[in-house]
C-alpha cells in the first residue's frame, strides 16, 4: 500500500508527513444494513466501496460517540430551491474547515504547496463517485481543459479564482491520482475557496457530463440529447446538467454524502446515502450515519410554528431571535431542545454609509470621519440589546469576533459608548450648528440633517432597530429615515450614488484566520453596499465604475493587494488587523450588536450535533462545520 500523507495546511505552507500505512491500519469494516433497502441490494461490499485510505474520523476525540446506521431525519425548507443546502451542511470538500478553523484534507490524501503558488492536489487511490465510477485526476482535466476554458460554456474565460493577475493557471496531471496547478505568483485565496460553503467545483464527473460535451462527446448522441430536452445547443444543455451546487440534476454523479434522488412535485426531495462516502468512523462504520434527508417546502413563515409542533428533526431554516421564546415553550412536548449558536456574521446589523453618494453636501459628510462617529455615538447599543435581544448580543463594531485569532476587544468597543454628548461636539465642530425649531441640525445649504437608511426590507428586525436608532439620533439632531427596499434595488442605488446609508448584516466572515481574504474590508466588489464603484473599478481591472479617491479606501486597497503577495501567516495576521484598525478607527461601517444567537432546534435523539455551535456560512457551511455526516438517530429503523 502507498503511503499515507497528513498535510497540515498552515497558510501558503503544506507540511507533509508521511507514514506508513498497512492494511490492518483500517479498523474492521462494517456493513451498512439499510443500504440493502435503498439500493436492491446491488452493491459492491463495503470494502470495495471506499477508498483504500479513507479518511478515519476518531469521534472519541471530538467528544462524541459511535453511531449507528439508518433512519430518515425531516427538515422544512421555505423554497424549492433550498434543497442545495445539502451539498452546504454535507461539506464534502477537498479540503475543508475543522472546527478549529485550520484547513484540513478531505476530499483529497493532501495538498503540497510551493511558495504559495504552486499546489500539487493528492487523490484518494480507489475514491469512487456516487455511482460507483472512479473519481481521479481526469475529472479535474475535464473541468479545467472541457468546461472551464471552453468559450461556449464559460464565454467569459476562466472563473475569477482560477486567475491571478488576471493569467490563468498552468494546469498538469501528474499521474491518476495526482494533479497541480501553478501560477507566477501566489494565489492565497485557491484552498480556501475550495473549503466554501458554496464552492468551485474544480472537478466534475467526466465520465457522466463528457457525453454530452461537443469536445469529447458522440456528435449524434449530443444532437439527439438537445433534441429531446428541448435545448438551445449542447452548451445550454450541458451547463444545465452541470448542476454541482444546486443538486436538481438527480443523474449527477456526487461525492457528497447525501445525493438528491427524489423530487416529489417540487414540494418534498429526498436525499439518501452516498455507498461510495470516502469517510468511516475509527470503528470501521462507513459514513454518513443517517440514510436519508428528507426536505419538505413549506411557508417561510409556518415554518417556526411547525418546527414547535415536532416537524421536523434538525432545524435552523427559517428560524431566528425572535423565535425562541416560543420554540422553547414546545420543548417538553415536541421532543426538542432549543440550542443558541452564536451568529458568525461581524455584526448582526450594521449600517454602511455610501462613500460613492452623489449629493456632494452628503457625500462631504460621509467622507469625514467624525461624522459618522458622531453617528456611532449616538446609538444607545445596551438599550437595542435589552429591547430586542434579552441582552444576548454583544454591543460593538462590525469586526472579528472573539472566536477568531484576530479579535481584539479595543476593536470592537472603539467609539460604540452612547455618548449624545460627544456626539454633538462632533457634529458642531465639523460646522452642522444650525438647528430648526424641532432640534434638527441644518446643512450648509439649509436643507435638515435626514437621513435615509435603506432596508432591504428582509428582517423585520432591521426596522425595529433602526426606529430605536432614529430616537436617539433625534437628541443629536440628525433624522432618520428607514426606508425599506429590494436587495437588487439598493445595490443599483448605491452604485449610482442615490443611496445615503443602508443597514445590512454585518461582515458574513466574522471568525476569519490570517489564511483567509480580506477581499471584502477593501472595495473589491461592485456588490460593496459603501463603495461599488470603487469595488466595480478593481474587479473590472479599471474597464468599469471608477478608482478610489478616498484615503481610508485607497489604504485598504493596498493593504489587500499586499496580503496577496504575503509569504507568512505573520505578514498575513499584520495585514488583517492593520485592516481591521482602519475600519475602527475610520468607523467605516456602524456596527450595532454582535453574536446574536441562532436557534437550532434538535430532536432528542438525534446525536451528535453540538449544543455549542457557530452558525455561519464561510466558513461554516451552517452545519458543515459540524460535520452533519457524524450526526445519527438513536431511535428504532427497519433494517
Amino acid at each position: 500500500m502507498t503511503p499515507r500523507i497528513f498535510v497540515l495546511l498552515t497558510g501558503l505552507v503544506a507540511l507533509a508527513v508521511v507514514e506508513p500505512a498497512a492494511a490492518s491500519a483500517l479498523p474492521p469494516l462494517k456493513e451498512t444494513p439499510t443500504l440493502a433497502r435503498t439500493h436492491e441490494g446491488d452493491l459492491p461490499p463495503v470494502s470495495e466501496r471506499i477508498p483504500a485510505e479513507p479518511l478515519i474520523v476518531d469521534l472519541a476525540t471530538k467528544g462524541r460517540v459511535s453511531g449507528r446506521h439508518g433512519g430518515d431525519l425531516q427538515t422544512l425548507i421555505g423554497r424549492a430551491k433550498d434543497v442545495r443546502l445539502i451539498n452546504v451542511w454535507g461539506y464534502a470538500r477537498l479540503v475543508g474547515f475543522d472546527d478549529k478553523l485550520n484547513l484540513e484534507p478531505d476530499i483529497l490524501k493532501g495538498v503540497d504547496v510551493e511558495e504559495g503558488r504552486s499546489f500539487t492536489l493528492h487523490l484518494r487511490d480507489g475514491h469512487k463517485w456516487s455511482d460507483g465510477h472512479p473519481f481521479t485526476a481526469e475529472d479535474f482535466r475535464y473541468y479545467f481543459e472541457d468546461v472551464a476554458s471552453n468559450e461556449e460554456l464559460n464565454p467569459a474565460g476562466l472563473p475569477g479564482f482560477l486567475k491571478v493577475d488576471g493569467a490563468g493557471p498552468e494546469f498538469e496531471v501528474i499521474d491518476p491520482l495526482t494533479v497541480r496547478y501553478s501560477w507566477p505568483s501566489p494565489n492565497p485565496d485557491f484552498l480556501t475557496n475550495l473549503a466554501a460553503a458554496r464552492p468551485p467545483f474544480i472537478y466534475r464527473p467526466a465520465h457522466y457530463l463528457g457525453k454530452f460535451n461537443q469536445s469529447t462527446g458522440d456528435p449524434a448522441f449530443i444532437e439527439e440529447a438537445v433534441k429531446t430536452a428541448e435545448a438551445r445547443n449542447w452548451a445550454a444543455l450541458h451547463n444545465k446538467l452541470d448542476d454541482m451546487y444546486n443538486g436538481r440534476n438527480l443523474e449527477l454523479p456526487s461525492l457528497q454524502p447525501w445525493v438528491v434522488s427524489r423530487d416529489i412535485a417540487g414540494q418534498r426531495f429526498e436525499a439518501i446515502r452516498n455507498p461510495y462516502y470516502h469517510r468511516i468512523d475509527s470503528e470501521g462504520r462507513q459514513l454518513p450515519y443517517i440514510d436519508r434527508v428528507v426536505f419538505s417546502v413549506a411557508d417561510g413563515r409556518l415554518i417556526p410554528a411547525k418546527t414547535r409542533a415536532g416537524e421536523s428533526d434538525l432545524q435552523a431554516r427559517n428560524l431566528g431571535f425572535s423565535d425562541i421564546t416560543v420554540l422553547k415553550q414546545g420543548e417538553a412536548d415536541s421532543g426538542y431542545k432549543t440550542y443558541l449558536w452564536p451568529i458568525a456574521k461581524a455584526s448582526h446589523m450594521a449600517l454602511y454609509p455610501n462613500f460613492n453618494v452623489a449629493d456632494p453636501s452628503m457625500r462631504k459628510l460621509m467622507w469625514d470621519p467624525r461624522f459618522r462617529l458622531a453617528l456611532s455615538h449616538g446609538i444607545d447599543r445596551l438599550m437595542i440589546n435589552e429591547a430586542l435581544f434579552f441582552g444576548l448580543g454583544a454591543p460593538g463594531n462590525n469586526t472579528a469576533l472573539p472566536q477568531s485569532p484576530l479579535f481584539d476587544e479595543h476593536l470592537r468597543r472603539a467609539g460604540t459608548e452612547f455618548d449624545p454628548k460627544k456626539a454633538n461636539k462632533l457634529l458642531d465642530d465639523i460646522g452642522l450648528t444650525e438647528r430648526r425649531g424641532d432640534g434638527l441640525r441644518l446643512l450648509p445649504d439649509g436643507r435638515p440633517l435626514e437621513i435615509i437608511v435603506e432596508t432591504a426590507g428582509e428582517s423585520a428586525e432591521q426596522i425595529d432597530v433602526l426606529e430605536l436608532i432614529k430616537e436617539t439620533w433625534a437628541e443629536i439632531g440628525v433624522g432618520l429615515f428607514p426606508k425599506p427596499s429590494q436587495r437588487d434595488n439598493i445595490r443599483r442605488r448605491a452604485y449610482s450614488g442615490e443611496l445615503q446609508i443602508s443597514v445590512w448584516e454585518g461582515f458574513n466572515n466574522g471568525i476569519p484566520t490570517p489564511a483567509m481574504s480580506p477581499a471584502f474590508l477593501a472595495p473589491t466588489s461592485h456588490i460593496q453596499p459603501s463603495w461599488g464603484a470603487w469595488g466595480d473599478h478593481f474587479e473590472s481591472n479599471g474597464k468599469v465604475g471608477s478608482p478610489p479617491d478616498f484615503k481610508p479606501a485607497m489604504d485598504l486597497l493596498q493593504h489587500y493587494k499586499a496580503w496577496l503577495q504575503a509569504q507568512t501567516n505573520d505578514e498575513r495576521a499584520t495585514i488583517w488587523r492593520d485592516m481591521l484598525a482602519i475600519h475602527a478607527d475610520q468607523m467605516l461601517t456602524i456596527g450595532v450588536l454582535s453574536e446574536i444567537r441562532q436557534p437550532v432546534v434538535v430532536k432528542t435523539d438525534v446525536r451528535n450535533v453540538p449544543e455549542a455551535g457557530i452558525y455561519g456560512w464561510d466558513p461554516g457551511a451552517q452545519y458543515g462545520l459540524h460535520r452533519m455526516d457524524e450526526f445519527w438517530l438513536d431511535r428504532p429503523v427497519d433494517g
